[in-house]
């Protein structure tokens, strides 16, 4: 815009100059002390000239040479004492370093730009995350109604008002631990044992694996004790993702070597989508619930096709009476060196453990334990020997084994073995009486614990 005006300028000074033979610019003080310019073209015909001819052009005259003198004073203003090309370059370097310092910004906001979606990326998964939390609160016990449209015992809700979460007076034991001698122990690390006895200790998490996706953070992962078929042996690992709304997808790996170098031998999708982290295998099936039902599924691995059904009568499904971390843990299954079992609770038992054996064919349950802890005071339940165990929390680092009910004498005691959640986050475990194991997955690990008992005899009772 400058280089307009001044051109414009110099361009009427040269029209004037040429039109007229005698003009000339003058600068000099007004009596207020004011820098003045002044423009004097003598006219080549007139002598002198009466005001009431020329007054009309004096002003126009006038008017322009006001904003000649405007512009003038602007460009002595922005370009200094030179003139001319000394202007020029003065405006050519400021505009040079206007259009650097817009480039300079243009760099800058395209860094922040990079920043911000790497930070909206950052939210995203935290939102992800924060989004699976929230599922988990909402599903610990609090008011539902029925949804399944199957009739509970005695009409009662899948919440049970009389259930009281502060009333844990009737649960209050004295820890008992007994001691054996040590020639009755089992010596660490023989498998070929398959005699019974009191559990003594469990060693630290050993590490296999870890999830590499939010989906992992929780889940299944487990060995056949007793695999049948020509497919599989008890070398093939089995493992389930349960984060998500249809968890279908059941990976199989050959051996525990492939399992922790992340290489699957095949991919199955299960027919109907699972609920949470209670399943298990064995005798060449997975067995697993039905999402948002108390329907237990027996899908055959062998010719990949549901085998049999059975809608556990009565038991708390989809938050009604999980374990302390949630997660849907309404029916656990397990096996040990006696079969199938249910743990879960109902209505009735307001919210008390009950353990069912079931037959591994038709999944019909044989006989029931009703016990005396809560389900959702324990962080979590294994069956070995034909015994439950409860280990007090899921979270904390250095826990216990707080509770043990024998199924065979129909009594539960308080006990104090000492467990490991290295990780903070243990949502499942399950027992391997093949390999003497406890297998855990412990937020986004796959874990073993080796366990120690006290021998009593063969078989079991």
């Amino acid at each position: 815009m400058l280089l307009q005006m001044s051109f414009l300028c110099l361009s009427c000074l040269a029209v004037f100059s040429h039109s007229q033979h005698q003009a000339s610019l003058s600068r000099s003080n007004d009596p207020t002390g004011r820098c003045v310019y002044t423009f004097e073209v003598i006219s080549p015909q007139e002598t002198s000239c009466t005001r009431n001819s020329t007054e009309s052009e004096m002003d126009e005259v006038l008017t322009r040479l006001t904003l000649l003198e405007a512009m003038v004073s602007q460009l002595i203003a922005r370009g200094g004492s030179g003139t001319g090309s000394g202007g020029l370059r003065y405006n050519d370097e400021y505009l040079q370093e206007a259009y650097a310092q817009v480039t300079r910004e243009r760099n800058q906001l395209q860094l922040e730009q990079e920043h911000l979606k790497t930070q909206v990326q950052k939210l995203q998964s935290t939102l992800a995350e924060l989004s699976l939390e929230t599922e988990r609160l909402r599903q610990r016990p609090s008011e539902q109604t029925n949804t399944s449209g199957g009739t509970l015992h005695e009409n009662r809700p899948l919440r049970d008002p009389g259930y009281h979460f502060k009333n844990t007076s009737y649960q209050e034991m004295k820890a008992e631990v007994k001691k054996l001698p040590a020639s009755h122990l089992i010596p660490e690390g023989n498998h070929s044992l398959t005699g019974c006895g009191e559990l003594l200790s469990v060693g630290d998490p050993v590490l296999h694996r870890k999830a590499d996706a939010i989906t992992g953070k929780y889940g299944v992962w487990l060995q056949d004790p007793d695999p049948r078929g020509p497919y599989y042996t008890k070398n093939t690992v089995w493992r389930i993702d349960a984060v998500g709304k249809e968890v279908r997808q059941l990976f199989i790996y050959e051996n525990i070597d492939q399992f922790s170098k992340g290489f699957p031998m095949k991919v199955l999708v299960l027919p109907e989508p699972m609920e949470s982290t209670g399943a298990t295998v064995y005798q060449g099936s997975l067995y697993y619930q039905r999402r948002r039902s108390r329907t237990l599924l027996r899908y055959n691995l062998t010719s990949e096709n549901l085998a049999s059904l059975l809608d556990l009568p009565h038991a708390g499904f989809h938050g009604q009476h999980p374990y302390s971390w949630g997660g849907y843990t309404d029916i656990d299954l397990a096996v040990d060196e006696q079969g199938l079992w249910a743990i879960y609770s109902t209505s009735k038992a307001k919210g008390a453990i009950i353990i069912s054996q079931l037959d591994p064919e038709s999944m019909k349950v044989r006989r029931s334990w009703e016990t005396k802890i809560r389900k959702n005071s324990v962080g979590n339940a294994f069956m070995m020997c034909g015994r439950l165990f409860t280990i007090a929390s899921y979270t904390t680092p250095n826990t216990t084994i707080n509770y043990m009910f024998d199924t065979a004498t129909n009594e539960g005691q308080s006990i104090a073995v000492p467990f490991m959640n290295k990780y903070r986050y243990n949502s499942m475990v399950d027992y391997n009486h093949a390999q003497r194991k406890l297998y855990a997955w412990d937020n986004f690990h796959m874990v073993t614990y080796d366990v120690r008992l006290g021998w009593v005899g063969q078989g079991s009772s």
